[in-house]
């Protein structure tokens, strides 16, 4: 886990934690490597070990894995500190109290309650103790994402058919050596999730060869893992530093339980067992065959051919105008928030896992369409890659366009227009889309004999809007959304015991423009003088003083300046420093556009 602290904390941090190192705990490894190291520090973390059960986890966690100054973390707010929903760069999607919100399984959605997460999945040692219970390695996780993980290894994933609300991703590997699934952490728990797996490789050596592989643990006590996931395993211990949050939780486990992860005392043992992993040097190869397409208003579409790597393709950073647009893991994805009747270039760099960055591809140009002409949505679903249709009911996953789909109590037989999902007492929700969302159409169909009702469409958790069904299929277009930067759509069917069909979702992306020129009342607000002179804007209207903010964007999108309660003392707005162009003036009241002279 990566955390930035001001050296002097940093230091009293270490010092202070690695002070509880009990004295002379690693006596008798001086000098020792390889599989006799190893050896030996298997013996020294066995002795001492106490087995308090599978339910006394629940207990441990009071003191292991609390997000507060004791355990330093990241909000430092005493609840749940879980790897798998914590946002290490801004605030968290869900967070768990530790009194509350404990669970066995979730079938549910992201945020219901936590559980116990076995890194090393419990069927490979048939929830045995002392293994099942081992605090070193079982941390309380998100119910639901832990359910994704499943019983996979953990790898780097290519094209991920699920990623949770922190960017935790389930998919295809690209880690070299394995072609299956895998789940990947985020990075600030790379190191995390290294260092805990070879703990239990090392505490339990004796009895890997009775154990499971589950595609990642050896047969024998050395090296104890797969060639390609200790690869794996020993690139993300370095590059995922151990840090005092670790520390901490590694004296609190030791209390708790009467062991250590010697990984996290002393890392530098990883290489004097298992060697220092090889670095990765190989660029990919440029992108190709970069093309524009389905050009709108405000948008436009790009594909290309995929690059060739050593390892392996993580993402493409896409480039307008040779400015950085956005990351993207497929081959193809659409530029928003552009002006129309404008011609942009582009170009895409490949990068792989070690992040080493491909020459460009070619350039591709391309020009939007006047204002008010048609062009194509900003995203689509049209549910042809759901699974195999099937009338049970349960948790569904599946990824089009880009865009990984989840469904809860969901069955996958109905259609509509096509395939079609559909949702008993569940919800549909996406992965995060950029380009935020102005309006959103889909159809729906009751295809048994339910009554009509209602559905809610949430953005980011937010109720935005209802979509009604019934017994013959009806489009529904909700209009005036406008959230700007990346979303969330989830779609809830919270009418119990209702089964109703769900097909060709479609949205368009959020443009300031498309809100201009709005009001509550369009009489009641106007500005002057248009084209403004002198850097100064007034504005006419009743009731201006409660107006709690202003932005100004340009005709790209761009946010250029935010004003706090602008009219609290007047009706002007000083313009600071735009130069010669079309603007947009939006406030909590209306909207509009103005020139600069």
């Amino acid at each position: 886990m990566k955390r930035i602290l001001f050296p002097f904390l940093l230091i009293f941090a270490f010092a202070s934690t690695f002070a509880q190192i009990p004295t002379g705990y690693y006596d008798g490894t001086t000098g020792l490597t390889g599989a006799a190291l190893k050896t030996k520090l298997k013996q020294i973390i066995t002795n001492g070990h106490i087995d308090n059960g599978y339910n006394g986890l629940w207990a441990g966690y009071q003191t292991t894995d609390r997000d507060n100054i004791a355990m330093p973390g990241y909000e430092n707010d005493n609840t749940i500190l879980d790897i798998y929903s914590e946002n290490p760069n801004g605030t968290d999607p869900y967070t768990y109290n530790y009194s509350s919100g404990q669970c066995s399984g979730n079938s549910g959605p992201e945020g219901l309650c936590y559980n116990r997460e076995h890194v090393v999945p419990q069927s490979l040692f048939s929830s045995n103790a002392p293994m099942v219970s081992d605090i070193n390695f079982i941390r309380p996780t998100d119910g639901k994402v832990n359910g994704m993980r499943s019983n996979f290894p953990y790898g780097k994933v290519g094209s991920a058919s699920f990623t949770s609300l922190n960017g935790s991703k389930l998919g295809t590997s690209i880690s070299p050596g394995y072609s299956g699934t895998v789940f990947e952490p985020i990075d600030a728990f790379k190191g995390d999730i290294a260092r805990m797996i070879l703990y239990f490789v090392t505490r339990y050596e004796s009895q890997l060869s009775g154990f499971g592989t589950g595609n990642m643990l050896g047969g024998s006590a050395f090296p104890g893992l797969q060639t390609w996931e200790l690869n794996q395993l020993l690139a993300w211990h370095v590059a995922d530093p151990v840090s005092a949050t670790e520390i901490s939780r590694n004296n609190a486990s030791y209390v708790y339980q009467g062991n250590r992860n010697p990984y996290i005392d002393h890392p530098e043992y990883v290489a004097q067992i298992w060697g220092t992993p090889v670095a990765d040097t190989q660029a990919p190869t440029a992108p190709t065959n970069l093309a524009t397409n389905s050009p709108s208003s405000n948008s436009i579409s790009l594909s290309w051919t995929a690059s060739t790597d050593n390892v392996g393709v993580v993402a493409y950073d896409i480039y307008k105008d040779g400015t950085f647009y956005a990351t993207v893991t497929g081959t193809t994805a659409t530029v928003s928030g552009l002006n129309p009747s404008t011609t942009y270039n582009f170009y895409v760099i490949a990068k792989d896992a070690a992040g080493n960055s491909s020459t460009a591809s070619n350039t591709a140009q391309g020009t939007t369409l006047a204002g008010g002409q048609p062009g194509g949505s900003c995203g689509t679903e049209d549910f042809s890659n759901i699974p195999a249709a099937s009338s049970s009911y349960a948790t569904q996953n599946w990824t089009g366009n880009n865009i990984t789909w989840t469904a809860t109590d969901a069955r996958t037989d109905q259609t509509i227009n096509g395939k079609a999902i559909t949702i008993r007492n569940g919800n549909l929700t996406s992965s995060t889309i950029s380009g935020g969302i102005g309006s959103l159409t889909v159809t729906t169909k009751l295809p048994f004999s339910d009554t009509s009702g209602n559905l809610t469409l949430q953005i980011n958790g937010n109720n935005v809007g209802t979509i009604p069904f019934g017994t013959s299929a009806a489009t529904t277009t909700i209009n005036n959304i406008n959230v700007a930067g990346n979303i969330v759509i989830k779609i809830i069917n919270s009418e119990t015991g209702k089964r109703i069909s769900i097909d060709d979702l479609s949205w368009t992306c959020y443009s300031v423009l498309g809100t201009a020129e709005t009001a509550k009342d369009k009489n009641a607000f106007s500005i002057y003088p248009n084209p403004v002179k002198n850097n100064e804007l007034f504005v006419k209207g009743e009731n201006l003083d409660r107006i709690s903010k202003a932005q100004i964007y340009d005709f790209s999108g761009k946010l250029i300046d935010t004003i706090e309660n602008p009219f609290k003392h007047s009706n002007k707005i000083i313009l600071k420093g735009l130069v010669k162009g079309n603007y947009i003036l939006k406030t909590d009241t209306f909207s509009t556009k103005f020139i600069v002279d």
